[in-house]
């Protein structure tokens, strides 16, 4: 981990969450615009699919993160800023079920489009390259610092982990 900045992320603030939509539009829209340059109807089923395959997330995975406890009734997280919080917190780690889930998720939403993607190459490179900064970033600026340490991709070194968290 880099000496800048080694203290848990307890909190986020909405130019994080600013940031990390911006970063993650970048694929989204490059997958959109292939998809619309052959079909539009697949271009709403590709935005339905997404906006379900989030909320599964939402639903399993984030649920669990000790962000999602923090406010009243929304999030106030890095990818969910005031969405009311629909589902029962869940402490703890991960059940097999939802790691699996939290893995395919994601993982259909990032391959769903690579058909489209692959038909014009130009904009498939952009698309790798995004998803490579945003996993990139996401791994060096947010799991070597993240709170929920039950995260299968939390890195946080165990000296920090066993400190106490401010909340």
């Amino acid at each position: 981990m880099d000496e800048f900045d080694t203290r848990l992320k307890t909190k986020h603030n909405f130019l994080d969450y600013l940031y990390w939509t911006l970063l993650i539009s970048v694929p989204l829209i490059v997958a959109g615009i292939a998809i619309f340059k052959s079909s539009v109807i697949w271009l709403v089923l590709y935005i339905i699919l997404t906006i379900c395959l989030i909320m599964v997330v939402y639903r399993f995975y984030c649920t669990h993160c000790p962000h999602y406890i923090q406010g009243k009734k929304t999030t106030k997280c890095m990818f969910f800023w005031g969405v009311p919080k629909f589902f029962k917190s869940r402490q703890g780690p991960l059940s097999l079920f939802e790691k699996a889930i939290s893995i395919i998720a994601p993982t259909i939403l990032i391959l769903f489009q690579v058909y489209w993607l692959i038909l014009q190459p130009a904009l498939f490179i952009i698309y790798i390259l995004s998803f490579l900064v945003l996993g990139a970033t996401i791994r060096r600026n947010e799991c070597c610092r993240c709170v929920y340490f039950y995260c299968p991709l939390n890195c946080v070194p165990d000296e920090i982990k066993n400190q106490p968290a401010d909340f």
